[in-house]
């Protein structure tokens, strides 16, 4: 069984029940193989508390992550790490056009590819799966 990945951040949202400030944490998971996006949120005014799974991460949220956690890169290595081999993956892991694929898979040759944690050892999950050498790192 492979490990769990995750990052969480905290920010403040609007309680649905009395429109007061609500103490939210969100987290974006690498759990059996999938990204998800958990929130938990709690009212202090009204006792209010509310809890969603398995969404994606918005993009506000991810940005934060990506400012209080800081990157991670997607590093390849071997010769099995070929542009090729590597846009496979990209395109069935994404769902990305081939010209995005190609500009990505260069990005992730050259380890100029980053994004959140979770969303890096995801991708460097099937990539070892395709056989090819890889790693989510933070430097």
């Amino acid at each position: 069984m492979e490990q769990m990945v995750f990052e969480s951040v905290s920010y403040v949202g609007v309680c649905p029940d009395c429109g007061a400030q609500m103490a939210c944490r969100g987290t974006q998971a690498l759990v059996g193989g999938r990204l998800r996006w958990d929130v938990e949120a709690t009212c202090s005014a009204c006792g209010g508390a509310a809890a969603v799974c398995g969404g994606t991460v918005p993009w506000e949220r991810r940005d934060q992550m990506l400012s209080e956690h800081g990157p991670a890169r997607l590093r390849v290595s071997g010769s099995s790490a070929t542009v090729v081999a590597v846009m496979r993956v990209l395109r069935a892991e994404l769902g990305i056009d081939l010209p995005t694929a190609k500009a990505v898979a260069r990005r992730v040759v050259t380890g100029e590819y980053e994004g959140t944690l979770p969303e890096m050892e995801h991708l460097a999950r099937k990539l070892r799966k395709a056989g090819i050498t890889a790693a989510a790192t933070r430097e």
